[in-house]
């Protein structure tokens, strides 16, 4: 089974590719979407966050607000360090779990669609293992600053300040790439992006 991890910062396009893997005939492992199912005020994980930053990232009817987090985490380097400690063991095992049952259904090709891939390892104490660790390959996904602006502000309407905050509190791409077997410039039409997933596709050595 080849794992590809697919990493970039907002606005990158990783979703975008992901899609197009899928379908291609790829099995989507979203951490994101993992990380949502466990981000809930009943469970230890949930209880845990909102011990740490506090109510205020609590919704009305009582869930956690992922949006009111963001902004707390995006906008500092520690709080953001310490959701990742709280969260990364959880989520290692979660998703070491997932990719071990496709491996046993022998699935051939699995996207763990991860946009903390490569920081949170960083993040990490040596020797402590990481999902960057199940990989067999990083795709990253990039796009000029200007361009991932523009998609932030038509996606989600974030205001500019904000939108250029978290675009800023990321990763830089160029430290991204260092750690990339495959680089993808999403700055291109739909097609154009298709195109090119499709040709990385067939290059895998499954």
């Amino acid at each position: 089974m080849k794992v590809i991890g697919l990493t970039g910062g907002i606005g990158s396009g990783k979703s975008t590719v992901s899609g197009f893997l899928a379908e291609l005939g790829a099995t989507i492992i979203d951490v994101d979407k993992v990380w949502h199912g466990a981000l809930k005020p009943d469970t230890e994980l949930g209880r845990e966050v909102v011990a740490t930053f506090g109510n205020e990232i609590l919704a009305p009817e009582g869930g956690i607000d992922r949006k009111k987090l963001g902004d707390i985490v995006f906008s500092d380097p520690e709080a953001l360090a310490r959701l990742n400690n709280i969260m990364h063991p959880w989520m290692y095992d979660a998703v070491k779990a997932q990719l071990e049952e496709y491996r046993e259904r022998e699935v051939g090709v699995v996207v763990l669609e991860a946009p903390l891939l490569i920081e949170v390892p960083l993040s990490l104490k040596p020797g402590e293992p990481s999902l960057l660790d199940e990989v067999d390959e990083v795709w990253v996904t990039v796009a000029p600053e200007f361009t991932v602006f523009k998609r932030l502000k038509e996606k989600s309407g974030m205001p500019e300040e904000q939108a250029m905050a978290r675009i800023r509190s990321q990763l830089p791409s160029e430290e991204r790439i260092k750690h990339a077997n495959v680089v993808v410039d999403t700055d291109c039409s739909l097609d154009e992006l298709k195109d090119k997933v499709r040709a990385l596709w067939y290059k895998l050595d499954t």
